[in-house]
């Protein structure tokens, strides 16, 4: 993945326009463009948060593959997820709208494969906001109460979603300041931790994370599927960073700054993510007790290294993180509900659709976000089936457009002149192909992962994530015949129309000319 680093060596002032990239779809510029290149990388930074999810699923990752799980496992998704961002950030930087991954899909599909990949993508952003800041309130409430009931962790979780919700409809440019500050605050955050862990001294040697495979699962799981259900964690905490995508069309230069965004959110999060883990881990003095300890299992990680009283610090510290994190997440989900909207994909578009007239913000989508985002949370037992939820969301909306652009390169329809200046070049299919597979595999892993969900005292769901999902995309798929089949227009493609009409028109031509040639012979 060097070679791509050093790929962009292009000038960035060729494709400084401010409004140009937004009216090529036939849009109407209605969001304020004002986010600069570490503004846009911030947001996606922010979101992945590894002060939020390396830390909130951390006892998740730990009792299912142990020590072994930050020191092998953490490593080994950033390596595949740097693939599927590095083929997002091509996307990016070909086709920057607040749509996205939305509008590639379309672009490179025709509206049907655009409508479920937009909807894949909006399941996958609302539970990616219950997940942040439910976890966020976790450690809020535990810090405020010490020991909070059920109504007081829901209380801390109302708050901090009406917060985020709140400053998000304020403008982008507060928020942006806010990302910017986010980035700096988890950099500076995580150093802080990792030079006091070192000061104390580590309770293991640095082998530990790379020898000791363990797990606290029943007996009858095979650690090497344990293992594979904990990455979980590294895969949770590495998702979001397509936020740099949906706030393309408020961001300078995008065809240049969102796809570094994308890609280098990703990058310097694994980088600083395994440094904080292997600390952490090294630094724990009773791995069963940590096991044990469930989502708060961090917590008493923490605590165990460096004892109560500087421990709250520490966890003060990572609990803005999370708040700074969730304020982010809303920033991009609420865009890409804006965008769907727009083009009638959702229903009440005409409502959802709707921007503050005085903060230019799409006010509607934002609130709807919070409090179905609140809603999603209030389930005992939830807490792993949201961040599955979310995982299969997203990363099944980003498979979509990235297997659409590899099957129109393949043949020849997507050529070199559709690459934005941020490309590949000759190893952009191996990468695309990659990615698709391993994103396959995560889905896979996911769906089978035993969560279970308490709904009411006598009734629990087993494996609820594979259940909701599949719920969920019956209930789609009858939708979508009903009315959206024959209501659903794809959005605008403006420029974009010719190759529309190329990728899922002349291809279809094509075959049946060659089909009736062969039948005539």
């Amino acid at each position: 993945m060097v070679s791509i680093i050093k790929i962009a060596n292009f000038n960035v002032n060729k494709y400084d326009t401010k409004s140009a990239t937004v009216k090529s779809f036939g849009y109407k510029q209605e969001l304020i463009r004002d986010m600069g290149g570490f503004s846009n990388f911030a947001v996606s930074f922010s979101i992945i948060s590894i002060l939020t999810g390396a830390v909130s699923y951390y006892g998740y990752g730990f009792s299912q593959g142990g020590p072994a799980m930050m020191g092998v496992g953490w490593p080994l998704v950033t390596l595949l997820v740097l693939f599927v961002a590095a083929a997002m950030a091509e996307l990016t930087s070909s086709i920057p709208t607040s749509g996205a991954i939305y509008h590639w899909a379309s672009i490179l599909g025709g509206s049907t494969w655009g409508w479920f990949t937009g909807w894949l993508n909006i399941i996958g952003q609302v539970t990616i906001v219950a997940g942040i800041d439910y976890g966020c309130a976790t450690f809020a409430s535990n810090l405020i109460f010490q020991n909070p009931s059920k109504l007081q962790f829901l209380l801390t979780y109302f708050v901090i979603l009406i917060s985020h919700a709140f400053l998000n409809h304020m403008g982008i440019d507060l928020v942006s300041k806010l990302n910017s500050i986010s980035a700096i605050y988890h950099l500076v955050g995580v150093l802080l931790i990792v030079i006091v862990l070192t000061l104390i001294g580590p309770a293991h040697p640095i082998s530990y994370v790379f020898t000791t495979f363990s797990t606290q699962t029943s007996n009858s799981t095979p650690y090497w599927w344990a293992f594979m259900i904990g990455l979980l964690q590294a895969q949770w905490t590495l998702t979001g960073y397509d936020a740099s995508a949906h706030t393309s069309e408020e961001t300078i230069t995008p065809r240049v700054r969102a796809p570094w965004g994308v890609f280098m959110s990703v990058a310097i999060s694994g980088i600083f993510g395994y440094l904080l883990l292997v600390l952490v881990t090294i630094s724990i003095k009773d791995p069963t007790a940590v096991a044990n300890a469930g989502n708060n299992a961090f917590i008493v990680a923490i605590r165990q290294a460096v004892g109560s009283r500087f421990s709250n610090f520490i966890l003060w510290l990572v609990t803005v993180a999370m708040w700074f994190c969730g304020c982010s997440s809303i920033t991009s989900s609420s865009r890409m509900v804006y965008a769907f909207s727009r083009d009638g994909g959702l229903p009440f578009s005409h409502f959802l659709k709707r921007v503050s007239p005085k903060f230019h913000t799409p006010a509607v989508a934002i609130w709807l976000v919070a409090i179905i985002a609140f809603l999603s949370g209030i389930s005992d037992g939830v807490y792993a089936v949201i961040g599955t939820m979310s995982v299969i969301g997203l990363y099944g909306s980003y498979i979509i457009p990235i297997f659409l652009k590899l099957k129109a390169k393949v043949h020849g329809v997507w050529t070199s002149k559709n690459d934005g200046p941020w490309n590949l070049g000759k190893w952009s299919n191996l990468v695309s192909f990659i990615a698709c597979l391993w994103v396959i595999i995560l889905i896979i892993i996911m769906i089978l992962s035993p969560t279970d969900v308490q709904l009411t005292s006598h009734l629990l769901i087993h494996y609820a994530t594979g259940k909701i999902m599949l719920g969920a995309i019956i209930l789609l798929t009858i939708y979508f015949n009903l009315y959206a089949k024959h209501a659903f227009k794809g959005p605008k493609l403006g420029s974009y129309e010719k190759l529309n009409k190329q990728l899922t028109i002349d291809r279809s031509t094509k075959v049946n000319v060659v089909t009736n040639h062969q039948q005539e012979k």
